[in-house]
């Protein structure tokens, strides 16, 4: 069954809280997102017909600060979609104790069938199209599904031709020679391991992270059998994933994939030679050596961490009671809706919630955006060191909320956040 990403966040807003209470005024103001821009984008193609996509921009909430968020490119983008992704967002900087709202992009587009050249004035029309809906006092973009850092080289410098003006901080994900931040590249990934790491050492899986850089061969000398992990996406986040978790949390990969389908090795996967293998092929499927598999059949797998780490609504209650996890660590945005969630509650299983686990991604953006302000550029030592500090902190705060109301984490997580929201819409007299 189809599930609607914005109902569920709402589901979650009403329901996963242990303090707030939701009043009618309040629930107004969180029922619906502050700000929605539908845009039409005209775009002259490679053949030289003129092509028009539907284009979206939803500011959630920006009690807190300007809004932050990415764009998608993607064929099944919805509005709701980017309703609830912006909302998320606001959560989730809320949730890691930044001084920004949230918000959400997106295009409905087929980037695979597009050439570069169509991309880019693609990108370029869309950042015409918002016009003064975006700034760095106002909405901050950064690259998400189907869109990178050279995506938003082409956006932001759209955005310095619109307004006169070398505004670098408009965008983030950018490249380093546009005011791009070292570790922007692998942040939502490293962020989400530094969850996994915690977490193992709460439920007595043993994970650790040894080094900071790729390639390399963990190395354990204990003689146990390796963790096993398996990753749903092979996109930035899940390859980064996959790499992250074989060669510096020691992690057997047993199983990646990606829209195609997934491959399986109970002895671990090699993951430079998969990405390798997917730039050659377009796909993981039929990696030598392996077992072809569905993602279906991936997210059932006996595992001791599942990563989903693609679209939203992977784990529903269709497929929940045959979740074989120890953690399941949200690496994607909604991954898992709110009926399959009680199934997995019930199971035992530890979830890090979305708005705490990918949060890597945001708060390296938050990164570039100070570097920008001040005209700086940090080390990738010290970014790695601040992310640790910031995601760490989070999961503790998240865990002990956990276990002293006795509530599950996303109850936890949510909670966390939305009072921080609630507090600053208080102070500016909205509620």
């Amino acid at each position: 069954m189809e599930t609607n990403l914005f109902e569920s966040v709402r589901e979650n807003i009403c329901t996963c809280i242990a303090g707030p209470e939701l009043t009618p005024n309040l629930e107004a103001v969180l029922k619906m997102p502050m700000k929605e821009l539908h845009i039409s984008i005209p775009v002259k193609m490679d053949d030289g017909n003129i092509k028009t996509f539907q284009g979206f921009r939803i500011q959630y909430n920006n009690a807190r600060g300007p809004g932050k968020g990415g764009i998608r490119f993607h064929p099944d983008e919805t509005a709701d979609t980017i309703r609830g992704l912006a909302a998320i967002m606001t959560l989730k900087c809320a949730l890691h104790e930044l001084p920004l709202g949230g918000a959400k992009g997106g295009v409905v587009c087929n980037p695979k069938s597009m050439s570069e050249g169509e991309l880019e004035r693609l990108s370029r029309a869309y950042i015409q199209a918002l016009g003064c809906f975006i700034g760095p006092d106002r909405d901050i973009p950064a690259p998400d599904v189907y869109t990178d850092e050279k995506t938003m080289g082409w956006m932001i410098d759209e955005y310095c031709r619109q307004t006169g003006k070398a505004e670098f901080g408009a965008i983030t994900g950018k490249p380093i020679s546009l005011g791009g931040s070292e570790g922007r590249h692998d942040s939502t990934a490293r962020g989400g391991w530094f969850c996994i790491r915690e977490a193992a050492r709460e439920t007595g899986i043993g994970i650790e992270m040894k080094t900071k850089t790729y390639p390399g061969e963990y190395s354990d000398k204990s003689g146990e059998p390796a963790p096993s992990a398996v990753i749903q996406g092979f996109g930035n986040v899940g390859y980064n994933a996959a790499l992250i978790g074989k060669e510096i949390s020691g992690c057997r990969i047993i199983a990646v994939s990606d829209s195609r389908g997934g491959i399986l090795s109970e002895e671990g996967l090699d993951i430079l030679a998969v990405i390798k293998h997917k730039k050659k092929t377009g796909s993981v499927q039929n990696f030598p050596e392996t077992e072809n598999i569905t993602n279906s059949q991936l997210l059932e797998l006996k595992t001791d961490v599942l990563i989903p780490a693609a679209l939203e609504n992977a784990i529903t209650e269709d497929n929940a009671d045959s979740i074989d996890a120890k953690i399941l660590a949200e690496f994607a945005n909604g991954p898992t809706s709110p009926m399959a969630e009680s199934i997995l509650n019930e199971k035992g299983i530890h979830i890090i919630p979305d708005i705490l686990c990918n949060g890597g991604g945001v708060i390296v953006s938050y990164f570039e955006m100070v570097q920008n302000l001040n005209l700086d550029h940090w080390s990738e030592d010290y970014i790695y060191r601040r992310l640790d500090e910031k995601m760490t902190g989070a999961y503790h705060r998240v865990l002990e909320y956990s276990k002293k109301n006795s509530i599950p984490m996303r109850m936890a997580a949510y909670t966390i956040a939305l009072e921080k929201v609630i507090d600053a819409m208080t102070a500016r007299g909205w509620i």
